[in-house]
């Protein structure tokens, strides 16, 4: 299943892409960036509950990473979320997930989204709040993994945010 919208082709990752999804996190500079063969791993793996945005080209633009939670297979988890720098502003980040997460609903009953998200990072912060607001969903918010589980140096406490109930409405 794909979805267009003006030169944005949205559709699911394929093992070819994961090349360019590790580019474009380690080129975000704000995503922990996981080695290629993850990358690699997550297009062959996770397809099914993730989404690339492609240019005008076919490149990918974009991309989210999830994934269902297994003890709660109608949350979806979000893994990553990113955007090529010089296709920021344009929506694209928005037009992924609510992509995603319309078909995720039409095809597996998703009722809830759940992503991290750092003290900070306001475009994250913005892009999940601003989806519950145009699906008329709450956003719950509570500290997942506090700072000091984080081994190997700092790290920001990664803050819960849980989006529901998502509907049929959400895939409309």
């Amino acid at each position: 299943m794909t979805a267009a919208s003006g030169d944005l082709l949205i559709e699911r990752p394929a093992t070819t892409d994961g090349a360019a999804l590790w580019r474009l996190a380690k080129d975000s500079k704000t995503l922990d960036l996981n080695s290629s063969y993850s990358y690699l791993l997550w297009c062959r793996d996770f397809a099914a509950t993730s989404a690339v945005a492609r240019g005008a080209d076919g490149e990918p633009v974009g991309f989210i990473t999830g994934y269902l939670r297994p003890e709660r297979p109608r949350t979806l988890l979000v893994w990553q979320v990113a955007v090529d720098a010089g296709h920021r502003g344009l929506g694209i980040a928005a037009s992924l997930l609510d992509s995603l997460t319309a078909r995720l609903v039409t095809e597996r009953g998703i009722t809830e989204l759940e992503t991290t998200i750092t003290p900070g990072n306001t475009a994250s912060e913005r892009l999940f709040t601003s989806f519950a607001e145009r699906h008329g969903a709450q956003v719950g918010r509570e500290v997942l993994f506090p700072a000091d589980l984080f081994p190997g140096g700092p790290h920001d406490p990664e803050v819960l945010y849980r989006i529901g109930p998502l509907s049929e409405t959400t895939a409309l």
